[in-house]
């Protein structure tokens, strides 16, 4: 399990650190950040592929995502006394990504790339700073792998470090690039964890979404992202799953109802039997309310729960008649997979709570956002 997330620098995340348990809300007003946190969680899943790079700069560039105030807001500042003003940095320019799974923290740093030359790809950032520990602190004694700029070092079977690499590229995560029978075992580990992280965020229910549409139908343990194999993914939770909880969750939010998925020549397609209709409704024909509810309960459902599942905003659209099912099925889901939900829906956090969620509450102040829990975990980033 992730007991804590650390972010750095980004956006309005100047230096936070979040405690995590089996189920988190993290709640709070518009403006407070909450988009800026499932952002983050979402960069630290992208380093297992080697997407950061790349996603940092579908959000702008390093420029844009970097926290955008001085390095240090004086109580001179806090208090009016002074302006708002930057100061001299003492430390570099970055933004750094930690977590802490089980005994296992990791940590990545990326700075400004090397600009200039002949390179169209100048203004990529570059990760700095990688570091793999056990333990509270990346002391010398607890580090198991260690990369600064191009070298990396890995912890031995004999004990200590030993260089593993010395050419790794600016934009080469140590998690994806030290492989190997001689790579310590932590590495693939977290590799395999980051990879499996589920994200759901706004997913569409328009006219056009892809949940609507028949598409191909194969076994399908997790639904996708975007939800385009719906009906396959319900159909595998009929078969393979928990297809009783299903059943439940539909005629709980919708009384009498029940859903049916037909195949004609391999096309899959998602009907639903409501109390008072003389035929089902295709997956065209529902509304938007009612088909997101369907792909969160086929999400949260899933017969092969990943390690972590962060749901965004998932009241959204939602009538409020339907927060109790959903969230039922949250908490149940939470018995089998670590969830992280970003709401800022009063009735599904107070619901969540209840189930004795862990509560992240944020706030904001001088542009910076600040995490308020009942308490907050240490943290020591690695010098790079």
């Amino acid at each position: 399990m992730i007991s804590k997330v650390a972010i750095s620098g980004y956006r309005s995340l100047r230096d936070i650190v979040l405690p995590l348990g089996q189920l988190t809300v993290v709640t709070g007003a518009n403006g407070t950040g909450k988009s800026n946190i499932y952002r983050a969680l979402r960069l630290v899943a992208d380093i297992a592929d080697d997407r950061i790079i790349a996603s940092l700069a579908k959000e702008g560039g390093f420029q844009s995502v970097q926290w955008a105030g001085p390095e240090h807001i004086s109580r001179d500042m806090r208090a009016g006394r002074v302006p708002i003003q930057g100061t001299r940095r003492k430390g570099p320019i970055a933004l750094k990504l930690g977590l802490t799974l089980d005994a296992l923290s990791y940590s990545i740093e990326i700075g400004l790339g090397m600009s200039g030359g002949e390179s169209l790809f100048g203004l990529d950032p570059a990760i700095k700073r990688e570091a793999i520990w056990s333990g509270d602190k990346p002391t010398p004694s607890k580090l198991i792998a260690t990369r600064t700029g191009p070298s990396a070092k890995t912890l031995s079977n004999e004990g200590g470090l030993h260089q593993a690499r010395t050419d790794l590229s600016s934009y080469d995560s140590l998690l994806r690039h030290i492989t190997g029978e001689a790579a310590p075992w932590q590495i693939a580990e977290l590799r395999a964890t980051l990879s499996q992280w589920q994200f759901y965020d706004h997913v569409r229910a328009d006219a056009d979404a892809p949940a609507r549409r028949q598409h191909i139908g194969t076994r399908t343990a997790r639904l996708s992202p975007d939800g385009h194999d719906l009906a396959a993914a319900l159909q595998t939770i009929i078969e393979v799953g928990d297809h009783e909880a299903l059943a439940n969750a539909v005629d709980t939010a919708f009384p009498g109802a029940r859903l049916e998925v037909q195949s004609v020549n391999g096309l899959f397609q998602l009907l639903m039997y409501q109390h008072g209709m003389l035929r089902p409704m295709e997956a065209a024909e529902l509304s938007d309310g009612t088909l997101r509810f369907l792909i969160l309960a086929c999400a949260l459902l899933t017969p092969r729960p990943p390690p972590l599942m962060v749901l965004n905003e998932p009241e959204a659209s939602l009538n409020g008649a339907l927060i109790p099912a959903l969230a039922s099925l949250i908490t149940r889901a939470s018995l089998d997979c670590q969830i992280i939900v970003v709401s800022h829906n009063r009735a599904l956090v107070s619901t969540l709570i209840n189930d004795e969620a862990e509560l992240v509450e944020l706030s904001k102040e001088f542009g910076e956002t600040f995490a308020h829990v009942s308490d907050t975990p240490s943290w020591t980033w690695p010098r790079r």
